[in-house]
């Protein structure tokens, strides 16, 4: 199964390095979007999540389902990435 991962963060944001490295660990492959370096996409943070903090990872399934993680949450990023 193909999942889009996309992990909102910022510069100097400690939970959002820790979903990267678990990321890395698992070698789930993602993309990043720096909200400081993009402020253009603080937006689309706020329609995910509800909210300005991050991390906050989107797992999109093939099917396009998708799941919002706010926090660094191991149990939450599991499940979303699980085959």
């Amino acid at each position: 199964m193909s999942k889009n991962v996309t992990v909102y963060t910022t510069n100097n944001c400690k939970f959002c390095a820790m979903v990267k490295q678990y990321f890395d660990t698992k070698g789930v492959a993602y993309d990043v979007v720096n909200v400081e370096e993009h402020p253009e996409r603080q937006k689309e943070v706020l329609e995910l999540s509800g909210m300005l903090s991050v991390p906050v990872t989107n797992v999109v399934d093939e099917n396009g389902s998708s799941k919002v993680i706010v926090g660094y949450n191991i149990a939450e990023l599991n499940a979303a990435v699980a085959a």
